[in-house]
């Protein structure tokens, strides 16, 4: 049977040395990193993030600043505040919570974020410096960047000579996620609905990451043998055997079979989830140690 990669253990050691590079800044006389989240309508999921991701900033030390705004919210009134907190010195990383109403244009938000404060890494220039491979001043898209960082408790840094698959080519995890395995020497494939013969292909793995939000997708048969398995989706799926109405989650691997096959894998729930929000921290952080003029840490 495979290794159990444990995200929450491995978020729990980020979130520790996030602590404790904060007491370092108060130490040094720095100010202290400041998170401001950003959230637009009643979607329940997005609260519920929200929530989560603020009370990890104040268990951090940081400053923690909420904006909760109305759905009928203007696109003119959310650039507005978001200009506010690209000029407030106290804030360090600026998130706003997707999606938005469908009277705002997500990217032209996104792009608005000072790049020095894009904790969530999807402004252009943090892309462009990710894809060109200049590590130490980019952000790194959360989720990505915690599933490189379970990769690497199995795998080491270095992963010169590994084939890996990313099953998946979204904006937040597929590109992002070849880009860093690029980065670390791994000969790089990404995969896709149109790619032929997709489970010849994810057998060529040694490394396999799932990304596709589609609901044990990936089969037992797919994993080479000993291959590290990331799998990075979150679904809801019914489960009659638990209550009439009750679900479940699961992830775009099909678990219990392929954890036969493979080195090491990530569960669903508690692998790369719990990794998202440590990662925000995570950046958070590297972000006032940079706006104080400080050598950025590592994770």
């Amino acid at each position: 049977m495979a290794e159990v990669i444990d995200g929450k253990s491995v978020a729990e050691d980020v979130v520790q040395k996030v602590k404790a590079l904060t007491a370092e800044l108060s130490a040094r006389g720095a100010t202290r990193p400041g998170l401001a989240v950003v959230i637009v309508g009643e979607d329940p999921a997005s609260q519920v993030y929200v929530a989560s991701k603020s009370r990890t900033a104040k268990e951090c030390g940081f400053l923690s600043l909420q904006h909760t705004l109305p759905a009928e919210t203007t696109e003119e009134q959310l650039l507005k505040i978001i200009g506010d907190l690209n000029a407030d010195p106290s804030v360090h990383g600026i998130l706003v919570q997707l999606p938005l109403p469908g009277h705002i244009d997500s990217g032209k938000v996104i792009q608005t974020i000072a790049p020095e404060k894009d904790v969530d890494g999807f402004h252009f220039i943090n892309v462009g410096k990710l894809g060109t491979g200049e590590l130490e001043t980019a952000f790194v898209p959360c989720t990505p960047a915690g599933s490189m960082l379970l990769i690497e408790r199995v795998r080491g840094k270095d992963l010169s000579g590994l084939n890996a698959v990313v099953v998946g080519r979204s904006n937040i995890v597929g590109k992002p996620m070849a880009n860093l395995l690029l980065a670390a020497n791994c000969t790089v494939t990404i995969a896709h609905s149109r790619t032929k013969d997709l489970p010849a292909l994810a057998r060529t793995a040694d490394i396999l990451v799932a990304a596709v939000g589609r609901p044990e997708m990936v089969k037992g048969d797919w994993v080479k043998p000993g291959a590290t398995v990331i799998d990075v989706g979150i679904n809801r799926i019914p489960a009659p055997e638990k209550g009439e109405g009750k679900s479940r989650l699961v992830g775009d691997v099909a678990y219990a079979e392929s954890a036969k096959v493979a080195g090491a894998i990530t569960p669903v729930p508690g692998g790369v989830g719990p990794m998202t929000i440590a990662m925000l921290m995570a950046n958070t952080v590297a972000s006032a140690y940079l706006a104080a003029g400080l050598k950025r840490p590592s994770f």
